[in-house]
């Protein structure tokens, strides 16, 4: 009888078990489903946010959507502070050019090239509305959440007054470029031609571009940034395409790329933020750049972005930032590439064209005409402008100065190379 008792409280012990399982494993199931459902959820609702109701929509060669959106309908105006703002359709000013853009060389052989974006082949978007890169779920998923979409990690900025450099060889991201700082600066301006560097992983970026800053390299930190990048993660593929960026508290809350918060207020119908730059330069073939401005505003205060010598594409509103309310106190010219390989190890993505800059001209990635805006709204060339980078093995940078090309330099590098 006792063993016939034991062997019955067994079999309800090993049933009780196995309930037990079952129901457990069952929780975690629904609890995943839950997560899943709850990620679905809160990506459908992001997508609703940014992709506003388009007049028309454009489909671009390398597979983006451009929707032509009513200018008054665009991200911009999610804001809390922009919902009764009137749209400035153009600047008070627009700062007088010192070189004449037109006149690149009087050599045939440095002759370059504008560009246009890919998406234009089929179609252009009408006056009154703005052309939108399409968000796709996909490019939602690929971020490490929906919060963090559109964003930048946080140490982005080359800081090479006081850099330490095991916080910056954490952070992953190297630079090669020039600067100036100690004065007041009210925008800059540079000319950059194109490449399409080749980026080793999807969560690693290759980027040119200009840095308009003001406050100190910590938690409030502004930064306005544009140019051009190679970004796997954000974008979902290896094209070269033009880009901005803001931040008033150094990448933590505030602040995206391109149109993917409220911020930026663009006020062009031709050229889309994120969108493909096509064509790009090729090693000892034509060369194509682009030429970018930015300017504040003395009336309005606000800082605007032209993008050639014809698309004045729109502006960031002064009260996005706490220094640049003012003015900037350092600005930037250069390349940045992010470095995820651990222990030592070196990635292999390129920076600029992946050549070293001795190589010049077809070879070397560029920018020239180097300016910055003054006080009077004047071009005008810098001074006592510096040089920095982490690696110089990897990524450099030198600088010259000609009757044609004003300042530049010549910038890049391969990453990991037999230097190392």
């Amino acid at each position: 009888m006792d063993g016939a008792a034991h062997f019955s409280k067994e079999r309800v012990f090993r049933g009780f078990l196995v309930w037990f399982c079952f129901w457990g494993l069952l929780s975690l199931t629904c609890a995943g489903s839950l997560t899943v459902s709850r990620q679905n959820f809160e990506v459908q609702k992001h997508l609703k946010r940014l992709n506003k109701p388009a007049f028309k929509s454009i489909q671009s060669p390398d597979g983006d959507i451009i929707d032509c959106v009513h200018i008054s309908k665009q991200p911009a105006f999610d804001h809390p502070f922009l919902k009764d703002h009137k749209i400035q359709m153009e600047p008070s000013y627009i700062p007088e050019r010192l070189f004449d853009e037109n006149k690149v060389s009087e050599k045939p052989k440095e002759r370059v090239n504008p560009v246009t974006q890919l998406w234009h082949k089929y179609g252009v978007c009408s006056e009154g509305t703005i052309p939108v890169r399409r968000t796709k779920k996909e490019d939602v998923l690929r971020a490490s959440s929906v919060k963090r979409y559109g964003k930048k990690k946080h140490r982005t900025v080359p800081q090479p007054r006081s850099a330490d450099p095991d916080l910056i060889n954490q952070s992953g991201h190297q630079h090669a470029i020039t600067y100036v700082e100690g004065g007041k600066f009210y925008g800059a301006k540079a000319t950059i031609n194109v490449w399409e560097p080749k980026v080793q992983s999807p969560n690693e970026f290759s980027l040119s571009q200009l840095w308009i800053l003001g406050g100190a390299f910590g938690q409030d930190l502004n930064s306005i940034e544009a140019g051009w990048q190679v970004s796997p993660d954000l974008y979902g593929d290896n094209n070269t395409r033009l880009f901005t960026y803001w931040t008033s508290d150094a990448y933590q809350a505030t602040g995206c790329y391109n149109l993917l918060c409220s911020g930026f207020i663009q006020i062009n119908s031709q050229i889309a933020m994120g969108a493909s730059i096509s064509p790009v330069s090729g090693f000892h073939n034509p060369q194509y750049d682009i030429s970018i401005t930015i300017w504040k505003d003395r009336n309005e205060g606000h800082w605007w972005m032209q993008f050639g010598d014809g698309y004045v594409l729109g502006y960031w509103p002064s009260f996005l930032f706490s220094y640049l309310a003012d003015s900037a106190s350092i600005v930037e010219w250069g390349g940045e590439v992010v470095n995820m390989e651990e222990d030592g190890h070196h990635t292999t993505t390129q920076m600029g064209s992946g050549q070293f800059p001795d190589e010049g001209f077809t070879k070397a990635s560029y920018f020239r005409n180097i300016q910055v805006v003054d006080s009077s709204n004047n071009l005008r060339e810098p001074k006592g402008l510096n040089t920095f980078t982490e690696k110089s093995n990897c990524y450099d940078v030198k600088v010259g100065k000609n009757d044609d090309w004003g300042h530049f330099f010549y910038f890049g590098g391969p990453g990991r190379n037999a230097n190392l």
